[in-house]
């Protein structure tokens, strides 16, 4: 594993993956990730077929390692209508050419972490996006325990959209995801935050509506009970109360939200 030096100053700059760097990304990948990938991908990489990259260098390594990755970034233009995250888009949707840039892989070996690698290189990613007329947004996956990652994607302002259960499957353990969204030029969500707060309003008020309503009707059926029960001499037995009690047990045991 690389190690720097405590003297060592890093000179980091961006370029192209390029087909020399084949080995050293098969080998990064397979040093940072659980997942192995098949040599095709790799090969789509540095050649650049179907997929965008961009590479991580610190110019200032020695022996002749100034241009080696040390960092990178995957990721594929994907159609919009297409897409899993189709329905999280606000968009014309007779215009069928519309695009997403999905994440595919992003890593930084160990001893240059902490010096805002990953955070350049997703932005050159939401710049290229920003870059395509027609492209709307840049999403990814992210498993649930890289507590890191989430916190990286936050910061850059991805909106956590969605939790996937079981999404990946790691040596016979199913691990869930989340999946993070960032939109560029004019994409948005179906609802705007001020959208949003008015359909939970309006819901709010059909609810209110709909409880008063079943509890005017609940009146109306005891006080009916009761002057039935007047009239027989009896009293209202409790067994509605209780199952009242019981299913607000019921219900208040089981939401529990993680």
């Amino acid at each position: 594993m690389l190690k720097l030096k405590g003297s060592h100053h890093p000179v980091i700059s961006y370029r192209p993956i390029r087909p020399s760097d084949l080995e050293v990304l098969e080998r990064i990948h397979c040093d940072l990730f659980p997942i192995r990938y098949e040599t095709e991908f790799f090969h789509n990489v540095v050649h650049g077929r179907d997929i965008v990259s961009w590479g991580a260098v610190d110019r200032n390594r020695p022996n002749g390692h100034s241009d080696e990755l040390i960092g990178f970034l995957t990721a594929r233009i994907v159609m919009a209508k297409d897409s899993e995250v189709e329905d999280l888009l606000r968009f014309d949707s007779s215009k069928s050419d519309q695009t997403l840039v999905y994440i595919l892989t992003l890593g930084v070996v160990d001893s240059y972490r902490n010096f805002g690698i990953a955070s350049s290189l997703i932005r050159e990613a939401i710049k290229y996006a920003a870059s395509i007329s027609n492209c709307r947004a840049v999403y990814l996956h992210v498993i649930s325990y890289n507590n890191p990652a989430i916190h990286l994607y936050k910061k850059m302002s991805f909106q956590c959209v969605r939790r996937l259960h079981a999404f990946y499957f790691i040596n016979g353990q199913h691990y869930d995801s989340y999946l993070f969204i960032y939109y560029v030029n004019g994409g948005r969500s179906p609802c705007s935050p001020l959208e949003l707060v008015m359909l939970l309003v309006t819901y709010a008020k059909s609810g209110f509506k709909l409880a008063a309503s079943r509890l005017w009707r609940n009146e109306d059926r005891k006080i009916s009970k009761w002057a039935k029960c007047k009239e027989s001499g009896s009293l209202l037995p409790t067994m509605q109360n209780k199952r009242i009690v019981i299913a607000d047990s019921g219900a208040g045991g089981g939401c529990q939200f993680v």
